[in-house]
Parts: C-alpha cells; structure tokens; sequence
C-alpha cells in the first residue's frame, strides 16, 4: 500500500477549503482517508496564521513511515521546515515533450530557415485559355 500525503476539498461552491490528509495513493480525492494532518484556507491571505495548520509530529511520522507528499503538500511542508522545499519548475510535467520527440529532435539536423516551394510550370495551374 503505498501512501500519499495529499489535499482533500471540503469547501463549498466557489469557496474552497482542503484538509491535508494522509490517504491511499489508489482513493479517490475526497473519498477515505486513513488521518487528517492539518487544513488550507486558499480564502485567507499568505499573512494570516489560520491559510495553513500542520500537525507537524504526525506529518513527521507519516514522512518516516514513507508516505510521500503531493507537490502542493510538499511545499507546504518546505515553507514549514519540515523537509526540504522542492524546486519550483518553470514549465509543467504534463507540457514537456515526450521521450521520443526530445530524442527525435536531438538526433535531427536542423531544418532551413526559409523553405519556399517551387513556382509551378507555365500551364500547369488548371486554366484553360481563351481564344
């Protein structure tokens, strides 16, 4: 069984709230979950102390035991000191391209610049001529 430390809504329409639980990576986001380990108001400003509570003894056990943390939960918890802050990309996962592009244009040569395609043949263009 393999365990995430990861969000859960539990916010209202156009009002969101998380609780940060610690669940089965196979459940579903706001299905069962095995402890909740603190709450995330987004409503709340950066400055207020009440936008992230941790219960950091239990998310250290949890950490210890080898559950691992969503991206999110993982910066909340660098931001905390409970672990190291992971880098934040510029692009995301999903938009890199994939294995075999970035091989395919490795192995490439460059294309010219400026391709222009060849003027076609003096009637050859489908006009008929008019007498």
């Amino acid at each position: 069984m393999s365990l995430k430390i990861r969000m859960a809504r539990a916010g209202a329409k156009k009002r969101p709230f998380y609780q940060i639980v610690v669940a089965d990576s196979r459940s579903p986001r706001d299905g069962r979950f095995i402890e909740k380990l603190g709450t995330y108001n987004p409503m709340l400003t950066k400055e207020h102390p009440e936008r992230i509570k941790l219960k950091t003894e239990r998310i250290q056990h949890w950490l210890g035991v080898g559950a691992l943390p969503s991206e999110r939960v993982a910066r909340f918890l660098g931001e905390a000191g409970l672990r190291e802050k992971p880098a934040i990309r510029e692009t995301p996962k999903r938009s890199a391209p994939r294995k075999k592009t970035q091989e395919r244009e490795a192995g490439a040569p460059a294309a010219p610049a400026t391709a222009t395609p060849a003027a076609p043949a003096a009637g050859a263009t489908g006009e008929t001529a008019s007498a």
